[in-house]
């Protein structure tokens, strides 16, 4: 029978054992500076870190929480003062309490949610809400048929939508002369500050022109980068995280000890000093976003991919693959590094160097089968846009197109046993996966593969002896050995 204990609140902060770490300051004399629509994991592992360490120097930024859909994780939080400990997995794993969050707001507390919004002591307005959170089209641009969009166009009652509520609130900073907040969204899609922009201004456009051009001429928008394993806060976590502290957490989450925070550099000069605690301030958030891609990513896909053909399950065991973890190691370095530019005071050695380290933390569990889903999206930036610099630059790229052979192998042997594929064109991978020619059949699906590759025979010849060589275990070790 598990044992009994004390929820963690403010109140029992000082029953915690010495190794635990605590807030530096006193979580009762912080002020709101931020608000942050979707306090998911990610962003309390993520987020509230920095702004926990912000908070050492300027008391100034603390996290008001709001959710719009469910409130159970805001209402954890109010029951512990705000509280939760961020359990950091590595090979020597640390635990923490978080003090960052001042306030919560859930669902049903419109009146609090548009106060606060309004308050000219809230000065960033931040959001994890994931990409459909939103509501943007296909052309990335919003989406007026969304339901929430369309019940946002009748401005009658409280918005629905993320966006509709970042109009509502520059709405009444306009109307009150107050000055406006800053928008950051913290979501991984391309150019995520621009997009917000334009969502937030084709909205208010149908509401107020004048609110519009307001908006267009007083209002930052910063896109910005994030990046850090956060594994789901589940019941072994809160039991470990009991057992350490002493208390009762119902809100702990946990994350790999690396993380990344790249902002653009366009944030009123009062904002936060996210700098002062390791938040990369630049002007080319887009150049830290191909590394990543390119690097991370590509190397994920490309473990996931030929680790499945070899009997592997997650990236922890394919990095023990010696063979595996050299050629993907070689792939990178020599083939895509190359192919970037890196930003002013980004080492992209030093980068490659921490990615091969994450990846053979034990502490973090990342199976093969997850990275592999919807690679039909995932392909032509991590991997393919490689292959096309490497080409145009007169490189090889024979390393960079084993990866994609492995996932036209991947796709032939799912259809071939009857094994669904989690992709968005997975009807269409299926039909080019059984076809005569596989290969060709792939390199014929147009939003995978732009026409540059698809029609160059060079790399179809490439792709097609590494499709043949992957049908057995000594011819992957061949390609491997290359």
């Amino acid at each position: 029978m598990k044992p009994t204990r004390e929820r963690l609140t403010r109140a029992t902060l000082a029953a915690l054992p010495e190794e635990i770490g605590r807030p530096a300051y006193d979580p009762a004399a912080i002020g709101a500076g931020v608000l942050h629509f979707g306090p998911g994991a990610f962003h309390r592992a993520h987020q509230g870190d920095y702004i926990d360490r912000l908070l050492e120097q300027d008391a100034r930024w603390a996290i008001i929480e709001a959710s719009l859909r469910s409130g159970q994780v805001t209402d954890r939080l109010i029951e512990q003062d705000g509280l939760y400990t961020l359990a950091v997995l590595d090979r020597e794993p640390a635990m923490r309490v978080i003090g960052a969050v001042a306030g919560c707001i859930g669902p049903g507390q419109e009146d609090t949610l548009a106060a606060r919004l309004a308050d000219p002591a809230i000065r960033l307005v931040t959001s994890t809400v994931t990409e459909k959170g939103y509501c943007l089209g296909g052309d990335a641009t919003l989406d007026f048929a969304h339901p929430d969009i369309v019940q946002d166009l009748g401005f009658a009652g409280p918005p629905r939508s993320l966006i509709g509520w970042i109009v509502a609130g520059l709405a009444a900073r306009r109307a009150a002369g107050t000055a406006p907040f800053a928008v950051l969204p913290c979501d991984n899609m391309p150019d995520n500050g621009a997009r917000v922009r334009a969502a937030v201004l084709a909205l208010a456009g149908r509401r107020d022109a004048g609110l519009r051009d307001w908006i267009a001429g007083e209002v930052r928008f910063a896109s910005s980068m994030v990046d850090s394993i956060t594994p789901a806060s589940d019941a072994a976590l809160l039991d470990r995280v009991g057992d350490a502290t002493g208390l009762d957490d119902r809100a702990a989450v946990q994350r790999e000890a690396f993380a990344q925070w790249v902002v653009e550099d366009v944030l009123p000069a009062d904002g936060p000093d996210l700098a002062s605690v390791g938040v990369a301030v630049t002007g080319d958030v887009a150049g830290y976003e191909r590394a990543k891609l390119r690097i991370l990513n590509g190397a994920h896909s490309a473990l996931a991919y030929v680790g499945l053909l070899r009997g592997h399950e997650t990236v922890g065991d394919a990095m023990a693959d010696a063979a595996l973890a050299r050629f993907v190691e070689a792939m990178v370095r020599r083939d895509v590094v190359p192919g970037l530019d890196a930003p002013a005071g980004f080492d992209l050695d030093d980068y490659v160097d921490a990615v091969f380290a994450r990846f053979r933390n034990p502490a973090i569990r990342h199976l093969l089968s997850q990275i592999a889903w919807d690679g039909s999206q995932k392909l032509p930036y991590r991997l393919l846009d490689s292959v096309q610099a490497a080409r145009k630059a007169g490189r090889p790229v024979d390393r960079l197109l084993v990866p994609v052979a492995a996932w036209m192998r991947f796709l032939s042997d799912a259809a071939a046993a009857g094994r669904p594929v989690t992709d968005p064109l997975a009807d269409r991978l299926r039909e080019a996966a059984t076809a005569g020619d596989p290969v060709a059949a792939l390199l014929g699906i147009d939003p995978v593969f732009p026409a540059v590759l698809a029609g160059d025979p060079m790399v179809r010849g490439v792709l097609q002896r590494a499709f043949a060589t992957l049908a057995d275990g000594a011819g992957i070790d061949a390609l491997l050995s290359e």
